[in-house]
C-alpha cells in the first residue's frame, strides 16, 4: 500500500468574519462611499486585522485614535462600541454617526445602562480591551474588571452587583468567574453576554483540535478573539500555529514539519476576512509539494487522496479545481423556501439589496418588506423566493418570514390554550374577518357575543380578545370566537370571587337592582340577594325605603350555595339590634319625635326608629283624662314624646305625650308679657 503523501484538511464551518464584524465593515464601506469627498474615520481600529484596515484606508476610511483627531464628516463607531460619553461627544461635535457597534455588544450596553443606578458592575474580560471600556462607559455605578476566577475570588464582599462578560472571551472562563463571584456577592445578577458565535467557533475549534495533528488558526495576534481561539486549540493540539498571513505558512511561530499525511485543521478568528483564510488554504498546495484534497466537515469520514503521478499542468489544473471547490463549499447553500439572515447593503425606493453570503446578493421588493425603516447595515431574516430571478439576483421576501413566524406563534398560543389579540377588519357573509398578528381570522356572527348582535359592522376597527376554535393547518386558516372568551373569563371571575367568600364574613357590595322581595348586591363579581326581611330590623314595605341602586353598602354573608349559584346576604345584620343599645341611646327624660304606628285600647305605639317601638299609655296621651287614645292621637301622626323608662330585657319603653305638654306649659311664661306672669304661677297651677 502506498503511503499517503497528501495532508487531510478540515476547515471550520464557523471560521472567519462573524455577522457583527461583517456588518461593521459593510457600514464603514457604505459610509465612505455614501459621502464622497467628505472625511470618514473610525474611532479606533474598526476591527483587529491589519489587512482589513488597509482595505478600508484605500476606500478613504482612516483610523482616528481619539475624537480630537476628527474635525468633521462621518465618524464610524467600531464593532467594539464606545461608552455613552463618547457617543454624546460625537453628537456635540456635530459629526455624522455611522454606528457599527456589534448588535450583541449593543444589547449588552442596553442591559448595563438599564440596571439599577448605583449598582456595581463587574466585567469579566481584559481591562484594556476597547469593548470592555465601552461597556464600562454605559454603567451607572462603580465598575470593576477581572480577568480570571482568581481575581474574582479576591474581590471584597458585596451586598449586590451586576456581572457581565466581554463578548469574545471563553464561555468557560466566564462560568468559572461567576462561580467565584457568587462567593463574594450576596445578590449577583449575571447577564448572558458571551457571543453565541464565539462559543460556537470555540467549541468547533476544540473538537477539531482533538482530531488534528496540526491546527492553523488564521487571524491577527492583536485580536483577543483569535488569541483565545489559538489558546483553545493549543490545549488539545500542541502543534497549533497562528497564521497572520500566508507567509507564516513557511515561517510559522511553531516548529515547522512536513504536512504530508497529517490531519490539518483550519479555523479563523471573528475578525479574519474570508479571503485571507481561503488564501491560506490555497497556498498550502505549495507546501511540501502536497496537493489540497478536499474540505470534509465530518472527521470520521475524512480520507486522504492518493493518485498516480501527473504532469505539472495536470497538477495545477487539479489544484485550481480543488480550490474553486473549496471556495464554493464555504458559500451559503440556498433553496426556495429557505429562511436566511442577511445584511442590508443597499436601499433604493423600490427595493433593498441584502448580502446573504451567497455568490450573488438578494433583492427584497418593497411590497415584500415588513420593516419600512430598514437601513444599510441592518440584519434581517428573509425567505428565498427564487434562487435566480432571471437577472442573476436572488429574490427574497421578508413578509413571508414574518407571516410564517406569526403563524407558528399563533399555533403555539392555540396549543397552549391561550387567548389572542385581534382587530376587526371587514364584514363578510356570516360574520367578521379579523387581523390577528397579520393573519386573517374568521369570527362567525354567532361567536361575537353571548347575546345576539344586530350590527356586526360595529366591531370593525375595534380590538378584541379571541380564542381559536378551529384550525386548518394546511391552508393556514383559523376560526375564532369572542363569545368563548367572554364566557370563560366570566366563569373565571366568578370562581375567583366565590373563592373569596365565606359564611359569616362581612364584605363590601354595590346594590345592582331592586325587586319587591329584596335587593341584589354585587359582592366582588357575583350577585347575592338581601331579602326584604334582612334589610332592616324594622318593617319594610319595599327595599327602596332602605337602599337605592348604585349605593355601596356592607353586607353579611348568611349562606352560600355554589351548586345553585345562590348567595344569601343580610344588611341589617351589619348593624346593632335596636334593643341592644336602646337604654344607652334613649335615656329617661329625652324628648324625641316619633310616628304613631298603631292604637290599642290601653294606649298608642309609636316608632322611635325601625325595629324599636315605645308605648304611650292612654293616661299619658293628653293633659286631661280621655276614654280612648284616638281622642288625642291618630295613626300616622308625628308626635313629640318624652322617654319615661327603658327596659331592654323586657323590650319595653314607656313614653309620655302629657309630660312634654306639661314641660311646655311650665316654660310658656318666658314668652308672655309681665302682666300675665301670675296667671301661670306654681300656686295657680297647683290649685
Amino acid at each position: 500500500m502506498n503511503r499517503c503523501t497528501f495532508p487531510i484538511i478540515r476547515v471550520g464551518r464557523h471560521a472567519g468574519f462573524c455577522a457583527g464584524v461583517r456588518r461593521a465593515v459593510s457600514i464603514a464601506m457604505a459610509a465612505a462611499q455614501g459621502n464622497p469627498g467628505q472625511p470618514c474615520a473610525t474611532l479606533g481600529e474598526l476591527i483587529h486585522n491589519p489587512q482589513v484596515l488597509d482595505q478600508l484606508a484605500a476606500q478613504g476610511v482612516r483610523v482616528a485614535r481619539s475624537l480630537d483627531d476628527i474635525a468633521g464628516g462621518t465618524v464610524v463607531i467600531r464593532s467594539h462600541g464606545v461608552g455613552k460619553a463618547e457617543m454624546d461627544a460625537c453628537r456635540a461635535k456635530g459629526l455624522a454617526i455611522a454606528d457599527a457597534t456589534c448588535p450583541h455588544v449593543k444589547r449588552t450596553h442596553r442591559m448595563v445602562y438599564g440596571a439599577e443606578p448605583g449598582l456595581p458592575l463587574i466585567i469579566v474580560g481584559q481591562a484594556d480591551h476597547p469593548e470592555v471600556r465601552g461597556m464600562a462607559g454605559w454603567a451607572r455605578g462603580p465598575v470593576t474588571v477581572v480577568g480570571s476566577a482568581a481575581e474574582a475570588a479576591a474581590l471584597p464582599a458585596m451586598d449586590a452587583a451586576l456581572a457581565a462578560a466581554q463578548t469574545t472571551i471563553r464561555d468557560g472562563l466566564y462560568r468559572e468567574a461567576l462561580k467565584a463571584l457568587r462567593t463574594r456577592v450576596r445578590r449577583l445578577d449575571a447577564l448572558e453576554t458571551v457571543c453565541p458565535a464565539t462559543a460556537l467557533r470555540q467549541d468547533e475549534a476544540r473538537e477539531m483540535a482533538q482530531w488534528a495533528d496540526v491546527m492553523l488558526v488564521v487571524g491577527s495576534a492583536l485580536s483577543s478573539n483569535t488569541r483565545e481561539l489559538a489558546n483553545t486549540c493549543r490545549a488539545y493540539c500542541p502543534d497549533t500555529r497562528l497564521i497572520e498571513d500566508v507567509g507564516d505558512l513557511y515561517h510559522g511561530n511553531s516548529p515547522a514539519r512536513p504536512l504530508a499525511g497529517l490531519k490539518v485543521g483550519i479555523t479563523a478568528g471573528a475578525s479574519t476576512p474570508d479571503w485571507l483564510y481561503k488564501e491560506v488554504m490555497n497556498r498550502m498546495n505549495d507546501i511540501d509539494n502536497a496537493a489540497l484534497t478536499r474540505v470534509d466537515p465530518q472527521p470520521q469520514e475524512t480520507v486522504a487522496r492518493t493518485s498516480a503521478p501527473k504532469d505539472a499542468a495536470a497538477a495545477d489544473a487539479d489544484a485550481n479545481a480543488s480550490f474553486l471547490a473549496d471556495i464554493e463549499a464555504t458559500l451559503v447553500k440556498i433553496r426556495p423556501g429557505q429562511t436566511v439572515t442577511g445584511t442590508v447593503v443597499q436601499v433604493t425606493d423600490d427595493e433593498i439589496c441584502v448580502n446573504i453570503g451567497y455568490k450573488s446578493d438578494g433583492v427584497v421588493r418593497r411590497g415584500d418588506l415588513v420593516s419600512k425603516d430598514v437601513k444599510v447595515g441592518d440584519e434581517i431574516d428573509v425567505e428565498v423566493v427564487k434562487v435566480n430571478d432571471g437577472e442573476g439576483n436572488v429574490l427574497l421576501s421578508q413578509r413571508n418570514v414574518v407571516s410564517r413566524k406569526n403563524w407558528d406563534a399563533l399555533m403555539a398560543l392555540h396549543d397552549a390554550g391561550e387567548y389572542i389579540e385581534g382587530v376587526g377588519k371587514e364584514v363578510v357573509k356570516g360574520g367578521l374577518v379579523a387581523s390577528v398578528m397579520s393573519v386573517r381570522a374568521f369570527v362567525p356572527g354567532s361567536q361575537l357575543s353571548p347575546r345576539y348582535i344586530d350590527k356586526v359592522e360595529d366591531f370593525v376597527g375595534k380590538p378584541m380578545k379571541l380564542k381559536i376554535i378551529e384550525v386548518d393547518r394546511a391552508k393556514k386558516r383559523i376560526v375564532c370566537s369572542r363569545k368563548a372568551v367572554i364566557i370563560e373569563e366570566a366563569a373565571a371571575r366568578k370562581k375567583e370571587a366565590w373563592s373569596k367568600l365565606a359564611e359569616g364574613k362581612i364584605v363590601a357590595g354595590t346594590v345592582r337592582r331592586l325587586t319587591n322581595f329584596g335587593a341584589f348586591v354585587d359582592v366582588g363579581g357575583v350577585d347575592g340577594l338581601v331579602h326584604v326581611t334582612d334589610l332592616s330590623w324594622g318593617r319594610v314595605r319595599h327595599p327602596n325605603e332602605v337602599v337605592q341602586p348604585g349605593q355601596e353598602i356592607s353586607v353579611k354573608i348568611l349562606s352560600l350555595d355554589f351548586e345553585r349559584d345562590r348567595i344569601q346576604l343580610g344588611y341589617k345584620q351589619t348593624q346593632p339590634r335596636p334593643w341592644e343599645v336602646a337604654e344607652e341611646k334613649y335615656p329617661p327624660g329625652l324628648v324625641i319625635e316619633a310616628k304613631v304606628v298603631r292604637i290599642v285600647p290601653f294606649g298608642a305605639f309609636v316608632e322611635m326608629e325601625p325595629g324599636l317601638d315605645g308605648l304611650v299609655h292612654i293616661s299619658q296621651c293628653a293633659l286631661t283624662r280621655i276614654a280612648k287614645a284616638e281622642e288625642a292621637v291618630e295613626v300616622g301622626q308625628t308626635v313629640r314624646v318624652k322617654v319615661l323608662s327603658v327596659d331592654s330585657a323586657a323590650r319595653r319603653i314607656s313614653l309620655s305625650i302629657r309630660a312634654v305638654l306639661e314641660d311646655e306649659a311650665f316654660n310658656y311664661p318666658n314668652d308672655i308679657p309681665g302682666e300675665f306672669e301670675t296667671v301661670y304661677s306654681d300656686t295657680a297651677l297647683t290649685e
